[in-house]
């Protein structure tokens, strides 16, 4: 292109009155050719820019040396645990009858042989100092958005949460939790620990399956004089009577405590910070060694452990169960 214009020039000088139009169209042309090369590097510049080139070895340099992508909301190695939920968590008839052994607590006990939750998690000593039992006997989802205002103070890393057993738990199945209500008590606790801890992780556990335990512990003749005094009525009582009636009243329980698990789940897929069992606990097949044997209905220490067991599986594990 250069050696055209010049050789062009040359000619228009031995030429006076056709020089002007030549040396005007040498202008245009040298013009026009700064313009297409100015469009082309931008072009070029734009393009390099979206990547298409791939860049310049600084950019692509820093590509490499830039995170690739935000770090995870779970915390598989949470500093404190606070424990919310019902007499389950707060070790109920595992050491002593009717009694409280929160030290035997699945979430939060000091018990070397159970292996708590938190004991797995921070050791024996700093389990002591940063782990809290805030639970009750005989509470239920109503009871929640209380417990964790109280967990919020502790401004924990890690909460869990086990309840709901008491709100299948009644006298009639009429009594048991309405599902709707269920769902409104556990949004309402949820807001309720995310206005004082905002970015405390939280482990929900299914709610065991009832019927399963009627099953298992119905053989024993000591179990069936305990359960007589009341103890999950809608499930347990009248526990040898196989009539259609009764079948029917501890299907509608277990449908029931279905439901229930299906509003944890639901609630807590709605918060980043949240991770439910996946139904581990409901399905966890409880045996007699596993079970209290002055009721044959809540955890002996070896079912609290078995329950450490399966939380610090899904506490700890890479991805949520699902």
């Amino acid at each position: 292109m250069r050696k055209s214009l010049r050789s062009r020039s040359g000619s228009g000088g031995r030429s006076g009155d056709r020089g002007p139009a030549r040396n005007g169209r040498g202008r245009r042309s040298r013009a026009g050719t700064a313009a297409a090369t100015a469009t082309l590097l931008a072009v070029t510049g734009l393009l390099t820019g979206c990547g298409v080139f791939g860049g310049s070895s600084s950019d692509r340099e820093a590509e490499r040396s830039a995170p690739s992508a935000r770090p995870p909301l779970w915390n598989r190695a949470p500093a404190s645990v606070a424990a919310v939920g019902d007499s389950i968590t707060r070790g109920f008839d595992a050491c002593v009858v009717l009694a409280d052994c929160p030290e035997v607590s699945w979430s939060t006990g000091t018990d070397s042989k159970v292996r708590s939750l938190a004991l797995r998690l921070l050791g024996a000593p700093a389990a002591k100092e940063r782990s809290w039992n805030h639970a009750a006997t005989g509470a239920k989802m109503s009871d929640l958005p209380g417990q964790l205002a109280q967990a919020a103070q502790n401004k924990p890393e890690l909460v869990t949460i086990m309840v709901g057993a008491n709100d299948a738990c009644q006298d009639t199945a009429k009594q048991m939790t309405p599902v709707a209500d269920f769902r409104k008590s556990f949004e309402a606790s949820m807001r309720q620990l995310r206005a004082g801890a905002p970015k405390a992780q939280v482990y929900v556990s299914s709610v065991p399956d009832l019927k399963r335990l009627w099953s298992t512990g119905r053989g024993n003749p000591l179990g069936r004089q305990i359960w007589k005094l009341g103890i999950c009525a809608t499930m347990l009582g009248d526990s040898q009577n196989m009539s259609k009636l009764a079948q029917d009243r501890r299907n509608m329980v277990y449908e029931r405590v279905v439901a229930y698990n299906n509003v944890l789940k639901d609630v807590c897929a709605k918060d980043p910070r949240c991770r439910y069992d996946g139904g581990a606990v409901f399905d966890f097949r409880f045996t007699g060694d596993q079970l209290s044997h002055w009721d044959w209905f809540h955890p002996s220490k070896d079912g609290q452990s078995r329950l450490a067991e399966i939380a610090y599986r899904n506490v700890t594990a890479v991805k949520p169960p699902v």
